[in-house]
């Protein structure tokens, strides 16, 4: 279970991605969501039976297989503490690097006042 008191240092960006996990013992990986990723561990959330201490190893777009160790379970949310630190940046590089324009689904809804003439003096 995941302490009540956090006594984690490291800098956690919440992250909503998709991820493999496989903890040991089980016969095949699961898709699981990341909530959250540090350089040192990974807060995922899935169909996934884990224990406290039990090794996992979790592929992460734009790192790879990063193995670890469970340190705690919640419901369906389980923290995991990598073997050896990760440069948690590339997991949020983005993809479309050189696409010329961001995809139809990432584009701001509304198109800047300014685009229309002249802006309104308020």
């Amino acid at each position: 279970m995941m302490p009540d008191t956090d006594l984690r240092n490291e800098k956690r960006d919440s992250v909503l991605m998709m991820a493999q996990l496989t903890v040991e013992g089980a016969g095949a990986s699961e898709r699981v969501k990341i909530r959250n990723l540090s350089n040192s561990g990974i807060q995922v959330e899935g169909p996934v039976l884990a224990g406290e201490g039990q090794r996992a190893v979790v592929s992460i777009r734009q790192i790879g297989d990063v193995g670890g160790t469970v340190t705690w379970t919640r419901s369906a949310r389980i923290g995991i503490r990598f073997d050896e630190p990760i440069k948690a940046d590339a997991a949020r590089t983005s993809l479309v690097g050189d696409m010329p324009e961001a995809p139809r689904y990432a584009r701001a809804a509304i198109t800047p006042r300014e685009s229309y003439g002249k802006p309104r003096s308020v």
